[in-house]
C-alpha cells in the first residue's frame, strides 16, 4: 500500500470525524437548554455565554454547520470515488457510495447525533469556542446562503422570521414543557396549575377576576364620620371606596390602618375626623386591562387596590393585587375574609356551583374546558348557552356538560348544578 494511498484514507478518517463534529454540533446547539445556558451564563460561565450568543444567531450558527458537514462529507465521497476508480475502474463509483453511504450515516450522522442528543448541555459546552470561530469564518457565505433563502421564500409565499409567530411557538413549547410535568399527586398538580397560570396572565382582562360592584362594601362620604368608622369596622376589607352624592362617583379610598390613626388621635369624639383628609385618590382602570400589565401596574405604583370602569366610564368592580395572585397560587383566604360556598361536589359526580364562580376557576381545579371567552363566571356562561335568563329548574346541555338551575334571585342565578361529560349520560 503506497503513500498516497495512505493519506488518502487518512484524509477520509480525518474528514469523517469532522462530519461526525459537525452532525453532533448541529444537534447539541439545538437541543441545549436554553434556559441552563443563561443560569450558567449568569454564574460567570465563559463558554455558556458563548452558546447564548450562539442561540441568538440560530440562522448564522445552522448555516455554517450545514455547509461545513456538506463540504467534509463531499469531500470525503470525492476522494473515496477518486481511490477506488484507480483499483476497480467505473466500478469504483458504486463501490465508493455504498462504501460511504454506510461510514458517513454511521459516524457521520447516527452515532454522533445520538450521543450529542443525550448529552446536548455538556456538547455545546465544549464545542462551542470551536464554532463561534467556525461562524465567523463562514459568516460571508452563510449571509449570502441566508439571503437567496429569504428571498426564495417570499417569492413562495412564505413568511420567514414573523417575530410573532416564533413568540407564540416559543410560549407554546414551553406549555408543552408544563404539560410534561407529569404526576397525579396535588403538589404537582398545583404546579402544572401555577405554571399555566403564569402564562395566561397576558391573556386573561381584570374584568374577568374582579369583585363586582354588586358585592362591593362602599361607604357615603356624607356620613358622620362615627358613622363611616362603624361601617368600616363592620367590613371584611382593608381599603373601602368612598362615594358622594352617587355610588357611581367614586371620590377617593380610604384605607381602614389610616383611619386607624385617625381613631386613636380623636377618641373622645370620632365626629371630629376629616375623612377627606385621610382617603386616597381613586385608581381608576378598563375592564379591558390584561392582568400581566395591571400586576406590573401594581409593582410600579406601589399599590394593591384599582377600580375597575366600563368603557363609559361606570363602575363595574375592583381588582386588588391579592386577584392577581389568586390567578396563579389558587385562593388565598385569612381570618378575615368572608368566604364563599363556592364549590361543592356531589355524590353523583355533580358540582353545586354558586352562580358567581369563574369559569377559569372551574377548568384549573377540575380540568375542564369550558369557554370562557364571553363569559366570566358559570351563571354568564349558562346565560350565554340558553340566550335567556332562565328559570329554576332549567336544564341546559353544551359539549357534553349538563347545567341545571339550582336556584335564582331576581336575575341572578345564584346556584347551577353542573355534570361533566362523563356523568352526564
Amino acid at each position: 500500500m503506497d503513500t498516497e494511498m495512505l493519506m488518502t484514507i487518512g484524509g477520509i478518517a480525518v474528514l469523517l470525524v469532522l462530519s461526525g463534529i459537525f452532525s453532533g454540533s448541529e444537534t447539541a446547539l439545538t437541543a441545549a437548554s436554553q434556559p441552563r445556558m443563561h443560569l450558567l451564563e449568569k454564574r460567570g460561565d465563559r463558554r455558556a455565554g458563548i452558546v447564548t450568543a450562539l442561540f441568538a444567531e440560530k440562522e448564522k450558527m445552522i448555516g455554517a454547520i450545514l455547509l461545513g458537514n456538506n463540504l467534509v462529507n463531499i469531500l470525503a465521497s470525492a476522494l473515496a470515488t477518486s481511490l477506488l476508480i484507480g483499483y476497480f475502474g467505473e466500478a469504483g463509483v458504486v463501490y465508493a457510495t455504498a462504501t460511504m453511504t454506510v461510514l458517513i450515516l454511521i459516524f457521520g450522522e447516527v452515532m454522533p447525533k445520538t450521543y450529542a442528543f443525550q448529552n446536548a448541555d455538556r456538547v455545546a459546552l465544549a464545542i462551542a469556542p470551536f464554532f463561534r470561530f467556525a461562524v465567523a469564518v463562514l459568516a460571508p457565505v452563510t449571509h449570502t446562503i441566508i439571503v437567496v433563502i429569504t428571498a426564495a421564500m417570499r417569492l413562495l409565499g412564505i413568511k420567514y422570521g414573523d417575530g410573532e409567530e416564533l413568540l407564540s411557538q416559543a410560549q407554546e413549547r414551553l406549555r408543552g414543557a408544563i404539560e410534561l410535568h407529569q404526576g397525579d399527586a396535588p403538589a404537582v398538580r398545583q404546579e402544572r396549575i401555577m405554571l399555566r397560570s403564569i402564562l395566561d396572565l397576558s391573556d386573561v382582562d381584570v374584568g374577568e377576576v374582579m369583585h363586582h360592584r354588586r358585592d362591593l362594601r362602599m361607604v357615603d362620604a356624607d356620613l358622620p364620620a362615627s358613622q363611616i368608622v362603624e361601617q368600616v369596622v363592620e367590613s371584611p376589607y382593608t381599603r373601602i371606596p368612598l362615594w358622594r352624592n352617587d355610588p357611581d362617583n367614586i371620590i377617593g379610598v380610604l384605607h381602614a390602618k389610616a383611619l386607624l390613626r385617625q381613631v386613636h388621635a380623636h377618641r373622645g369624639d370620632l365626629d371630629r375626623i376629616d375623612i377627606d383628609a385621610v382617603t386616597t385618590t381613586p385608581w381608576f382602570i378598563p375592564e379591558s386591562t390584561s392582568l400581566l400589565n395591571q400586576l406590573q401596574a401594581f409593582r410600579r405604583r406601589r399599590e394593591h387596590f384599582a377600580l375597575v370602569v366600563d368603557e363609559y366610564g361606570s363602575l363595574e368592580g375592583v381588582v386588588t393585587l391579592e386577584d392577581i395572585l389568586e390567578e396563579i397560587v389558587g385562593d388565598i383566604a385569612d381570618e378575615h375574609d368572608v368566604v364563599p360556598v363556592g364549590v361543592r361536589p356531589q355524590t353523583d359526580g355533580s358540582c353545586l356551583v354558586d352562580g358567581r364562580v369563574t369559569i377559569r376557576d372551574l377548568n384549573r381545579r377540575f380540568d375542564w374546558t369550558l369557554p370562557d371567552d364571553d363569559a366570566a363566571t358559570i351563571a354568564g356562561l349558562v346565560i350565554q348557552i340558553g340566550r335567556m335568563i332562565p328559570d329554576q329548574g332549567q336544564i341546559f346541555t353544551f359539549d357534553g356538560f349538563r347545567f341545571e338551575v339550582i336556584s335564582r334571585r331576581s336575575n341572578r342565578l345564584a346556584s347551577i348544578r353542573v355534570t361533566p361529560p362523563a356523568k352526564a349520560g
